[in-house]
């Protein structure tokens, strides 16, 4: 509240004042809300950073082991049918496994979209609004 020094009387602050004030604590606290947010993805990566690491360290590590087992299949069968035709077996083999997993990974990441239940879900959620 102000004093008007002409009247001498309390006088209540304007309605422009109040929504000026309004206004401003609510850019505060949408501030404060994202810097909350923002200390607690920060307190959680930090966390989460060795073990980021040593499951990337495991990524490459089971990478060349599986570079191993596929080279030294790949000299087994040389003995057998020869070195060309043990590679390009084994590239197939790959290949064909490779394709399967490329394709049901995709279908898997699909869902980040939603499902049909899920948008018919929100759809019927957004007429409610």
């Amino acid at each position: 509240m102000t004093v008007d020094a002409r009247v001498g009387n309390v006088g209540e602050s304007s309605i422009g004042e109040l929504f000026g004030r309004a206004t401003e604590q609510a850019k505060d606290f949408a501030r404060s809300e994202i810097g909350l947010y923002k200390a607690i993805a920060s307190y959680r990566v930090s966390k989460a950073r060795n073990g980021a690491i040593a499951l990337v360290a495991a990524l490459f590590l089971v990478n060349a082991a599986l570079i191993t087992l596929l080279v030294c299949i790949a000299m087994a069968l040389a003995l057998h049918i020869g070195p060309l035709l043990a590679g390009l077996a084994v590239f197939v083999a790959v290949g064909i496994l490779g394709f399967f997993l490329v394709r049901f990974g995709i279908g898997k990441m699909a869902a980040l979209s939603g499902d049909a239940e899920e948008r018919a879900a929100l759809a019927a959620g957004e007429h409610l609004s």
